[in-house]
């Protein structure tokens, strides 16, 4: 159970991930479950960091 768990966490976050590195709204996230949505917004966090440092264009 606890695998699934984190699987779909980590989905989350790779997702938010994909949002922040293609420009999204923080706004935009889809998921409505705190868990899910802390993840997601972590990712998003992270890409814009990356984004900003010129990891990525």
């Amino acid at each position: 159970m606890k695998r699934q768990k984190r699987d779909r966490l980590q989905r989350a976050h790779s997702h938010g991930y994909k949002a922040g590195l293609h420009g999204k709204n923080k706004e935009e996230c889809p998921y409505q479950n705190l868990d899910a949505k802390s993840e997601w917004l972590g990712g998003w966090r992270e890409a814009m960091s990356d984004r900003n440092d010129g990891l990525f264009k």
